[in-house]
């Protein structure tokens, strides 16, 4: 038998959204037992000047053409809970239990005045409605203990390993937390536990790969027009319920608070990639789905307004262990290939008496027909390449079902186990005692390297029933028919090449030769300018020491102090400082703050700091910019990058894009060796670099100290 051909490259372009839709926030997506993918939106609307709609829905087959579905409720089918008014964001698409089930954020019930947002819950038959709301929330509002209500919102549920499924909810306001539910998804059970300090995240997402639950939210303000910042950062665990930390070993629920970049904005035209899902494809890619900002065109409405969010989609990468968009690129804004879908080999029944109804249903197939059944044996036409393989479909499992791979790879669910085999090497796992075999689930056998792993789960969407792994020294998969044996209704199958994995991450910006700077040995030289002198900053000793001025830099105060220093000829430099600061931890320090400094003027710069923010320690990079030139008013917003500690090491790395726009990206490190590099903020002409330490509004007598060991100027490499 020959190899499949090759399928033509599939391309799409972000924003994936663009043919329908301006807007499209907060998405969630799933593949449709029709074969369809289906995407979710928060409840803004699509195009400028449109009408709120009550979240929207839309599907393709091929990420590349999309067609609008309308919204999820109306007027007549919203929650009958949800007080007049209220909106209704971030839909969470799952399926389980034989229907889809949706979960979203309701801002305003009618339990109390106010605002007081709570987590509600829709099914439906299809993935396109209709759609039944609840009777009532899943998770209702929570008092914040002073008359007012935590940040309910942003729900996302996951099956676990334990047969469990869990919702995980939560924003700034009082941090996420997790919950148990109950079997059929529809109400929470149990104590639930708190996975993230406060002030730092929102929209989670969690998925289970390898052993471990990797938690992922997004961070800072979602919605900042052309100053937003928004960034995902990830932890793990062994446990739903954490703790979650990064890959430093920082827990996500520390003040000084942690955090892996997932996606960031790199200076090309998006800017704020957030709240986002995960979807896998036919050739076990991983893809991250999220809104993000061209900030060109950061506004739907006047600026001020609502936010234009699109929605974008990229490859994730696992590399040494954690997720990254892109292998850490970022947001992509050309062309670039589309998810697989479908599959690249033909079925047929090897046993005409085996009952093979039709043809097995793939994607872009004659969609709407009946699943095909299996009873006895079915096989591929065409040789299943090797070297690599995947194996996947929605499944309603009979007494026992056998995937076999050129008589090497055997993949068995019976007897309430998941066993793989290849040769003498066998892996068994239990599967949850109330596992419904009956009902419609995902089984995915994939061969990758020396790795066998077949894994059962609801809908993959990174949830999971069992999997199970073998690892294989060695091991050459031969071009050979995939077999399936036993009794099964299947749907959407597809056998494809996996993916080849990308294992290193991006280069990062890296120091070369000094240029030029200041050890504070002496005297501040003729490169150096004060906007604002403050007297109170010595230089002594080999240390600029600066107390926290009671100041700051945001809106119309531009009243703080700022020592600027000029910057090296050429077209790309890194600036380099050590800093000490101590600002505790756990209490609330609003805003103490000192770092770096892009300065055009006071209304156009970008600031690194280790800032105090309620009670969490973050290092920020934040960014003003004139949003409205009709009266100057101005706009800030933040990313946030790596952790804080009292002493640490900042850059900025200056290049100029093709373009020739002028790009700062930060890194930050917290023992001057190893280097976490964030996001980048594009200013619109060359600026000078400072310093700065300022944001004491507490009241503190003696202030703190910002103390500074040098800064320098590297040749970029």
């Amino acid at each position: 038998m020959s190899p499949a051909t090759a399928a033509p490259v599939v391309t799409t372009t972000n924003p994936i959204t663009s043919s329908f839709a301006d807007s499209f926030a907060d998405p969630s997506i799933i593949q449709g037992r029709d074969g369809y993918w289906y995407a979710y939106a928060t409840s803004d609307p699509l195009v400028a000047n449109g009408p709120f709609g009550l979240m929207h829905m839309a599907r393709t087959k091929d990420f590349s053409s999309w067609e609008y579905l309308g919204t999820v409720f109306n007027d007549q089918t919203k929650p009958a809970w949800a007080a007049p008014g209220s909106f209704f964001w971030a839909p969470d698409i799952r399926y389980f239990g034989g229907r889809y089930i949706m979960y979203f954020t309701v801002t305003d019930t009618t339990a109390n005045a106010g605002g007081d947002p709570a987590i509600g819950v829709a099914t439906a038959p299809t993935p396109a409605g209709p759609w039944t709301a609840s009777d009532g929330p899943v998770v209702a509002p929570r008092s914040d203990g002073n008359g007012g209500y935590l940040g309910t919102i942003d729900p996302a549920e996951l099956t676990a390993a334990d047969g469990k499924r869990y919702l995980y909810y939560g924003g700034f306001n009082g941090g996420i937390s997790v919950t148990e539910l109950s079997a059929d998804g529809m109400h929470a059970v149990g104590t639930p536990t708190q996975v993230t300090i406060g002030d730092r995240y929102e929209g989670s997402y969690v998925v289970y790969r390898d052993g471990w639950y990797y938690f992922m939210g997004s961070s800072m303000n979602c919605c900042a027009g052309p100053t937003t910042g928004y960034s995902v950062f990830a932890g793990r665990s062994r446990s739903p319920r954490g703790p979650f930390v990064d890959a430093d070993g920082a827990a996500l629920t520390d003040s000084r608070v942690g955090g892996t970049t997932v996606i960031t904005q790199n200076g090309n035209k998006w800017i704020g990639p957030g709240h986002h899902a995960f979807i896998t494809d036919a050739a076990g890619q991983d893809h991250i789905v999220y809104h993000a900002i061209d900030r060109g065109t950061p506004w739907l409405t006047d600026p001020f307004g609502i936010n234009r969010r699109p929605m974008l989609i990229d490859n994730i990468d696992w590399i040494n262990g954690w997720p990254r968009t892109r292998a850490g690129l970022g947001p992509s804004e050309g062309p670039v290939p589309a998810p697989t879908t479908g599959s690249g080999l033909g079925i047929d029944s090897t046993d005409p008496a085996a009952g093979l109804v039709g043809a097995v249903r793939q994607p872009g197939d004659s969609l709407g027909g009946p699943a095909a059944s299996i009873s006895g044996a079915a096989q591929t036409r065409k040789a299943a390449p090797g070297g690599s393989l995947r194996v996947e479909a929605d499944v309603k499992l009979g007494s026992s079902f056998t995937t076999v791979v050129g008589n090497q790879v055997v993949a068995t669910v019976a007897n309430g186990k998941l066993t793989v085999s290849v040769g003498r090497r066998t892996k068994t796992v239990a599967l949850p005692a109330d596992f419904d075999r009956s009902q419609w689930n995902k089984l995915s056998v994939q061969m990758s390297g020396s790795t066998v792993t077949a894994r059962l789960n609801d809908s993959g969407l990174g949830d999971l029933y069992a999997e199970a792994q073998v690892a294989v020294p060695g091991l050459k998969l031969r071009s050979s028919p995939v077999r399936w044996l036993g009794s099964a209704e299947v749907d959407n199958l597809t056998v494809r090449p996996v993916a080849p994995p990308v294992t290193r991450m991006a280069d990062v910006p890296r120091t070369g030769k000094l240029l030029a700077g200041d050890d504070f040995n002496g005297a501040l030289g003729a490169d150096w300018s004060w906007v604002r002198q403050d007297d109170k900053a010595t230089v002594a000793n080999g240390n600029l020491s600066w107390p926290l001025e009671n100041a700051d830099m945001v809106g119309a105060g531009n009243n703080a102090g700022l020592l600027l220093h000029a910057t090296p000829a050429g077209k790309s430099w890194i600036a380099e400082t050590k800093l000490h600061l101590d600002t505790g931890t756990g209490d609330v320090r609003n805003y103490q703050q000192a770092g770096m400094i892009v300065y055009l003027n006071d209304d156009d710069f970008a600031r690194l700091g280790d800032v105090a923010i309620w009670k969490t320690r973050q290092t920020e990079y934040g960014r003003e910019l004139v949003a409205r030139p009709s009266d100057g008013a101005t706009s800030y917003g933040a990313a946030a990058i790596g952790r804080t500690a009292p002493t640490m090491w900042m850059r900025i790395a200056y290049h100029q894009n093709a373009a020739g726009e002028h790009v700062y990206r930060a890194g930050t490190s917290v023992d001057g060796k190893n280097w976490t590099w964030g996001a980048s903020w594009v200013l619109p002409a060359a600026a000078r670099i400072g310093l700065f330490a300022h944001g004491e509004f507490t009241g503190a007598n003696p202030p703190p100290i910002a103390t500074f060991d040098y800064l320098k100027f590297y040749e970029s490499k």
